[in-house]
């Protein structure tokens, strides 16, 4: 931001005939760049509070316009003209607006929110720069406040990943010290940013610098000194709270310290430098500047920083006191305003959130009245479709009414072809139990007629064996008796009738016996033989009745179906026992 004004004084009796020589100055605050066309005869405190009145600050204890001088810089002085100190012959002459003195307490201390402002700059700033020294876990925890401060509330929706790239928010140190991408740290730095929500952007900064005040770096001004003649090189830093020595490589834990409340008097004589402490008793501290401008701004420093000092102890001018007072009407000012905008930004989310609950309620509506649309056409086309079906289910009812009078015709006759079944199933039963009986007893007669085949055998061959014996008997009496008659020559009687009757009577008794026997054998046998035939086909009748009654117990119902099935295992249980027995 680049602001020009023309600053010109004006005298009681009105302007001068003539406009007086002017330079160009260029002021660079921590976030504009101002220009300025300044009168010769200036003063260092008039560009000052032209640069105040410019920024609309009111706390200018704290700041300063700084400007380089070849390796060092110094403070623009108020009270001596502008040219007249050592200020660069550049045209415009460049000078840095900082904060020169820091608060001890920023939250009691700073007032304006402009004042807390260029603060957070310059002390984040320095953070960025390495000037002041913060650890890794504290320097992500004051990124966020900084995102805070920048952005406002986190919001998911537009906070998009990638969203801090382009943002400076860790020292490099820090980035260097851990293996971890940018994705990693914004990661990091978002969790806490987070949990800010709500966190107006003055709190943010105020926030971010009690949290900074802390640091062991924060506010120190550091200068190099040595001690005595043994040329022992040390640093001299300047704060708040005094003076503190420090060695070379250290910067954060101090060596010695003199608190401005401890110290008498500080002087300096061209490079050496004098430190008395109130208590007499302890011993002056001395210490040399190689440079004379060095010891200018030390002393420079140090006479600020005291004032500041003692100014905190005592009550505050009426002009600070307005400040505050005016500070916090205008912080419950702007805690109201966040308030209302608060209500009215969540009445409009609720808002938005219930137009959209509403459009897509509408959508919904739309959808579903579509759907009814189409619902209804299909319903209309059901509806001729059900009548279709409906005069077809009317015709196939009469078709079933007709197929039921059928059907029950069907089962009555099959009640009737049950019944018959049954029957027949008895009558089969009962020629069951006749045949197996008539079984019963043609093997009890086949046994019997066994052994009297065995018998009848045995007597035929004892018969036999007993013509044998006969024969054999009757040859031998013959060949006895011949011999006899031959000897004595004399004719033998004949036999007696008698003799030859009974004998006869005897061969001829045995061979009807043998006769009568054997063909009541064969008669017994063709008999046999003839029920065995007669019994067969009977067999060959039922079976012939059992193939019958199966084909027709294939015609019927599943339901008589069992029946059958029951009937025909009586049946043919029997006959398999049956056919057992005989064969």
């Amino acid at each position: 931001i680049y602001l020009t004004a023309t600053a010109s004084k004006m005298s009681i009796l009105g302007l001068k005939k003539k406009q007086p020589k002017t330079f160009k100055v260029k002021v660079i605050t921590m976030d504009a760049e101002m220009e300025f066309s300044c009168e010769v005869k200036w003063k260092g405190k008039d560009l000052f509070d032209l640069v105040c009145r410019t920024v609309g600050l009111r706390e200018t204890w704290f700041f300063g316009l700084r400007y380089t001088v070849k390796d060092t810089y110094a403070w623009l002085k108020p009270e001596k003209r502008v040219l007249d100190q050592e200020v660069p012959k550049d045209s415009p002459i460049t000078f840095h607006f900082l904060a020169k003195f820091f608060p001890e307490k920023v939250e009691e201390e700073l007032v304006q929110e402009i004042t807390q402002h260029l603060f957070f700059l310059q002390v984040k700033k320095q953070i960025l720069d390495e000037e002041i020294f913060c650890s890794p876990e504290a320097s992500v925890l004051l990124a966020s406040y900084a995102v805070q401060a920048k952005y406002g509330d986190y919001d998911p929706n537009f906070h998009k990943p990638g969203f801090l790239a382009q943002d400076e928010l860790l020292p490099k140190r820090v980035l260097m010290q851990y293996q971890m991408t940018a994705d990693m740290w914004e990661e990091k730095i978002t969790a806490w940013y987070a949990e800010h929500r709500g966190i107006a952007r003055d709190e943010a900064e105020m926030e971010y610098l009690k949290i900074a005040q802390d640091l062991e770096m924060y506010g120190v001004s550091y200068f190099a000194i040595t001690q005595n003649k043994r040329d022992t090189d040390l640093l001299l830093g300047v704060d708040a709270q005094g003076l503190h020595i420090y060695s070379p490589n250290s910067k954060l834990n101090p060596n010695k310290s003199f608190p401005w409340s401890d110290i008498r008097n500080i002087s300096y004589s061209e490079k050496e430098f004098t430190i008395k402490p109130l208590d007499k008793k302890k011993d002056v501290f001395k210490f040399y500047s190689s440079q004379l401008r060095v010891n200018k701004l030390i002393l420079q420093l140090c006479i600020g920083n005291h004032d500041l000092f003692m100014r905190r102890r005592k009550v505050d001018s009426i002009e600070v006191q307005q400040m505050k007072a005016q500070a916090k009407e205008e912080k419950a000012r702007k805690k109201m305003e966040r308030q209302i905008l608060a209500r009215e930004k969540q009445m409009r989310e609720e808002a938005e959130r219930a137009k959209e609950e509403m459009e897509r309620r509408l959508f919904q509506l739309q959808d579903e009245a579509r759907l009814a649309n189409e619902a209804l056409l299909r319903s209309e086309e059901t509806a001729d479709l059900l009548a279709e079906k409906a005069q077809i289910a009317e015709e196939e009812a009469k078709l079933l009414a007709h197929k039921a009078a059928e059907a029950e015709q069907e089962r009555q006759r099959l009640e009737v072809t049950a019944m018959k079944t049954k029957e027949e199933k008895r009558l089969m039963e009962q020629k069951m139990r006749e045949a197996e009986q008539l079984a019963v007893k043609l093997v009890e007669q086949s046994e019997r007629r066994l052994k009297e085949a065995d018998h009848l055998k045995q007597d035929l061959t004892e018969a036999k064996d007993a013509e044998r014996r006969a024969k054999q008997k009757l040859l031998e009496i013959t060949k006895t008796t011949y011999p006899l008659i031959a000897a004595y020559s004399t004719p033998p009687a004949p036999p007696e009738a008698s003799d030859y009757e009974s004998a006869s009577t005897r061969l001829d008794f045995k061979d009807s016996d043998m006769k009568r026997l054997s063909m009541e054998i064969e008669r017994e046998r063709l008999e046999y033989m003839e029920k065995s035939k007669h019994l067969q086909d009977q067999l060959k009748e039922l079976k012939s009745e059992i193939e019958s009654l199966k084909l027709e117990e294939q015609q019927q119902q599943a339901g008589l179906y069992g029946l059958h099935s029951e009937a025909r295992g009586y049946v043919q249980e029997p006959i398999k026992s049956f056919c057992l027995i005989l064969f």
